[in-house]
C-alpha cells in the first residue's frame, strides 16, 4: 500500500469532492480510499508519502496528439492549418519506424513530466518502406508507462483526388482499413486497466473518402473500438465541405454515422449553434486544443456552448510540430484564457477546466467508469503537484495556483499504482537518452527532405 498524507486533495468526482487536507490509500493498482485528515494506518505494511504544501488530482488525460510530429518542430512558424501541411507533408515522407519511436517517446516522456497519465495518440502517415511504425508508436507508450489511447489512422484521398496530401503518403482504402483491423487485433484490450487500447481514426475530411470513413466506422462498431477524426478545425475546411458535399463538416459527418457517444472529434472550432446542439444530443466527444488552435490561427472553439449542449470535452495537446511545448497542463490555463476571449470571466472557471483535463479527457475516450477522478475502486492514476516554492506563495486554492500559475514541480505520478515521474524526473525511461535519440531522428528528417 502507498498512502499520501497531509495532501490537498481535488477528486474530481460528481459531487465536486474536495478536501484542503486529505490523504489518499492506494493499494496495488486501485484507490483503497480518499478523505479528510489523516490517513488512518493501514493494518499491512506501507509506504507512506507526506504530502504537505501538495495537492493531488487525478492524472491528466490528453485526448489528441500527433506524437510522431515531435521529431518536425519549429516548421512553418506563421502558417495556415493548410500552409502548414503542406510544408510538412514531404518532410513526413521520410518517417519511419525508428524516427517514430524516437518522436513517441520523446512526447510521452514530456506528456509525463506534465501530469499526463493517459494520451490519446492520432497516428495517420504509413509511408511505404517505413517499417511496421504503428508498432514503434506503442512500444513506446509501453517505454515511457503511460496509457496510450493508439488512433490508427489512415488517409486514402490523395491530390490527383482533390485531396490535400501528396499522393504517395495515402494509402489504398482497402489496405487501409485491413491494417487497422489488424491493429486493433494486434494491440487493443478491453480490459479496464489496459495500458494500450486502439480507436480507429481517418485522418480528416479533405484527406480521406466518403468509402474511408463509412468503412471505418462499420469497423470499429463490429469490433468494439472508438472512432476519432479531426473536423471543424479551420473556414477552409468548412468551404470545401460546402463545396463538394453540399454540407457544413457536422452534417458530412452525421451522413457518415460519424456522431455518436463511441466518437470523439479533434478541434471543433467552427460549429453552428445546430452543429453544437447535435454534438450535445448524440453525446459526441470534442477534443480542445486550445495551445495549437491558437499556434496555427484557427480560431476559438465554443467549448463552453458545448458542455452546456452536454457534449463531452476534454482536452488536447496536438501535435508537438503545432504546439512547440508539448506539455499537456498548460492546457488547462490555455482552455481557461480561450473560453473567456470568447464568453467573458464566467464563461469557465478553474474546476471545470481541471474536470476538462480529467473527467472529461476520460469521457472522451470512453473511460470514466475506471479513470479520471478519485474515488474508491477506481485506477490509481494520480499526479501529486508540489505548491510549496515562491510561485504558488499566498495563493490560498490550491486548484487555482494549479491552473492559473506556472507548472508545479510533480511529486509524484502514478498509473495504476506505479510511479512514473518522482520530484520531477521520469523513472521509466532515461530523458537524456530520449533526448538524443530524438536530435538524430529530427536531423534524418530534414536531411532527406532537402
Amino acid at each position: 500500500m502507498i498512502v499520501l498524507d497531509n495532501v490537498a486533495v481535488a477528486t474530481v468526482d460528481g459531487a465536486g469532492t474536495e478536501h484542503r487536507n486529505g490523504h489518499v490509500i492506494i493499494d496495488g493498482e486501485h484507490v483503497l480510499a480518499v478523505g479528510a485528515g489523516p490517513a488512518p494506518t493501514p493494518s499491512a505494511d506501507h509506504v507512506r508519502v507526506d504530502g504537505s504544501g501538495c495537492l493531488v488530482t487525478p492524472g491528466l488525460v490528453n485526448t489528441h496528439h500527433h506524437l510522431y510530429q515531435w521529431a518536425t518542430r519549429g516548421y512553418a512558424q506563421d502558417a495556415t492549418l493548410f500552409e502548414w501541411l503542406t510544408t510538412l507533408y514531404p518532410v513526413w515522407r521520410g518517417l519511419d519506424a525508428s524516427v517514430t519511436h524516437a518522436a513517441a517517446s520523446a512526447g510521452l516522456a514530456r506528456l509525463a513530466l506534465t501530469g499526463c497519465t493517459l494520451a490519446a495518440d492520432h497516428h495517420y502517415v504509413f509511408p511505404q518502406g517505413g517499417g511496421d511504425v504503428f508498432e514503434a508508436l506503442v512500444g513506446a507508450g509501453r517505454r515511457v508507462g503511460i496509457r496510450l489511447e493508439a488512433i490508427r489512422g489512415s488517409m486514402d484521398r490523395g491530390e490527383s483526388d482533390g485531396g490535400l496530401p501528396p499522393d504517395n503518403l495515402v494509402e489504398d482504402t482497402d489496405a487501409a482499413l485491413r491494417a487497422t483491423e489488424e491493429a486493433i487485433g494486434d494491440y487493443h484490450s478491453s480490459a479496464p486497466n489496459a495500458l494500450v487500447r486502439v480507436a480507429v481514426g481517418p485522418c480528416s475530411p479533405f484527406s480521406v473518402s466518403r468509402e474511408l470513413m463509412t468503412g471505418a466506422a462499420s469497423l470499429a462498431r463490429r469490433h468494439g473500438v472508438r472512432l476519432h477524426t479531426h473536423l471543424a478545425e479551420t473556414i477552409d475546411e468548412e468551404e470545401q465541405c460546402q463545396r463538394e458535399n453540399g454540407c457544413t463538416p457536422t452534417e458530412y459527418a452525421e451522413q457518415l454515422g460519424w456522431l455518436g457517444d463511441d466518437v470523439w472529434l479533434a478541434h471543433t472550432v467552427h460549429l453552428s449553434d445546430a452543429a453544437v446542439k447535435r454534438l450535445g444530443a448524440t453525446s459526441t466527444g470534442s477534443a480542445h486544443c486550445p495551445t495549437s488552435n491558437g499556434r496555427l490561427g484557427t480560431g476559438i472553439a465554443p467549448v463552453r456552448d458545448l458542455l452546456d449542449a452536454g457534449a463531452p470535452v476534454g482536452l488536447g495537446v496536438d501535435g508537438a510540430a503545432s504546439n512547440e511545448d508539448g506539455g499537456l497542463v498548460v492546457e488547462l490555463r490555455s482552455a481557461l484564457h480561450q473560453a473567456r476571449q470568447r464568453g467573458g470571466p464566467r464563461a469557465l472557471d478553474v474546476r471545470l477546466a481541471l474536470w476538462m483535463g480529467t473527467m472529461g479527457g476520460a469521457r472522451c475516450l470512453g473511460r470514466a467508469d475506471h479513470l479520471g477522478s478519485i474515488e474508491p475502486g477506481k485506477l490509481a492514476d494520480l499526479a501529486v503537484w508540489d505548491l510549496n516554492g515562491l510561485n504558488y506563495a499566498g495563493i490560498t486554492d490550491p486548484v487555482a495556483a494549479l491552473v492559473l500559475g506556472p507548472q508545479p514541480p510533480l511529486k509524484l505520478l502514478m498509473v495504476g499504482g506505479r510511479t512514473v515521474v518522482e520530484d520531477g524526473e521520469l523513472r521509466t525511461a532515461s530523458t537524456a537518452d530520449i533526448a538524443g535519440e530524438l536530435r538524430t531522428a529530427s536531423t534524418r528528417l530534414a536531411e532527406a527532405a532537402r
